[in-house]
Parts: structure tokens; sequence; C-alpha cells
């Protein structure tokens, strides 16, 4: 079967405004009256809001990019024609994923300044292989409770996708290997300052209550 061009770049534009929704700038503009990119880390993803303005503001955020994610790539390959589990259908929802990290990445909505697209990530990844995205939850939430770092989780849950496809599902198709390698490489390419602090010793603990007050 013949790949829908037109189909598949129209839904990767949408997936790519879906994935540019700015959810912490929003959220923290409209129900706190605070840009998380102007406090803590600067950066405009759930990490930072739950930092900045603690879990009311951090846990909706999270939900909302994870859904940036899943969401597009679990319908819009349902509105073309391809059959499902064929190679060309998964290049499609793999195509998907790609275009909605890289809208979270660098949305339009938010002058091209975005997070790290780890929850969007982890949404593509619940819609494309299920159960490899719940072995990468438990890891990252191990790590994470352990070191109360949320970079090291999410490079361990990162380096845990492309190991769970291929050893514990053994999958054999190219296209999902390749796309939980790449996913792999990007999540530490995103977090290659973090890699450096951890190294150091200079990266922060995350507190599960967060902040609720940033100071100017």
């Amino acid at each position: 079967m013949d790949f829908p061009w037109v189909y598949g770049i129209a839904s990767m534009v949408i997936a790519y405004l879906i994935g540019s929704i700015p959810t912490s700038v929003w959220w923290g503009k409209a129900f706190f009256g605070t840009d998380v990119r102007e406090h803590g880390s600067k950066n405009a993803g759930a990490t930072n809001t739950f930092r900045v303005l603690g879990p009311k503001a951090g846990v909706p955020v999270l939900l909302i990019d994870i859904l940036k994610g899943f969401v597009p790539v679990r319908i819009l390959p349902n509105f073309s024609d391809l059959v499902a589990d064929t190679a060309p259908w998964m290049w499609l929802r793999v195509a998907l994923v790609a275009a909605a990290v890289i809208g979270h990445l660098y949305p339009v909505f938010a002058g091209f300044k975005g997070g790290k697209g780890v929850a969007t990530s982890l949404g593509g990844v619940l819609a494309v292989h299920p159960g490899a995205a719940a072995i990468c939850i438990g890891v990252f939430a191990i790590v994470f409770l352990v070191s109360r770092y949320v970079s090291l989780g999410s490079l361990c849950a990162a380096i845990a996708f492309p190991i769970a496809v291929i050893s514990i599902y053994r999958e054999f198709s190219a296209v999902k290997i390749g796309f939980a390698i790449v996913l792999c490489l990007m999540v530490i390419y995103t977090h290659r300052e973090n890699i450096g602090r951890l190294i150091r010793g200079e990266e922060n603990r995350m507190s599960l209550a967060g902040r609720r007050n940033p100071s100017p």
C-alpha cells in the first residue's frame, strides 16, 4: 500500500500544532498569574512547573503534555487508508510522535522555546507501545524515588525504552526498534546540560511538594 503523503504531512502539521500548546506557560499564567519561564530552571515543562508552582499546577500540566503526544498518534492514523500494524501505518505513527515532540520542544505558540519533551514523548510511546511505556514509567518512578532527580529518572527511562523493545518484547519491526533508539538519543540530547550537572553534583533534587509562591 502506498503511503498517503498528503494526509501524512497534514496530520504531522496537526500533531506539531498540538505539541506546540505551551501547557505550562498558559496554565501558569491563567491560574497562578505566573510565567514559569521566569522562575526556577526557566524551562517551559512539567518539571519546572512542579518546582515553581507545586503539584496543583504540575499534575495537570504533566497530564496534558502526555496527552499532546498520545492523542494525535492514537487518533489521526485512524483517518488514513492505512491498514493497522503494517509498516506504512507504523511509519505514520512514528512520524506523528516526532512531530508532537518537536512541537513541544519548539512551540510555535511560545516563541519556539519549549520543554524537553519527556512527557510528550511518553504520550507517544504509550500510543505506540504501551507495554514498553509501562516499563519506562516503572524505571522512572524507582530512580526518582531513590534519587529525587527527575533528570536521572528521565534518562534511565529513556535508556530502558529500547532495551525493553529489543530484549523484553523482542520486537522484529525495524521501525519500532529505530523509533525506540532515536527517541532515547533525543532525550539524552535534550538533557545534555542535566548530565553535566549530575556529573558535577550540581543538579537540583525535586521535592514532591514543589513550591507555591515563586519569588520575582
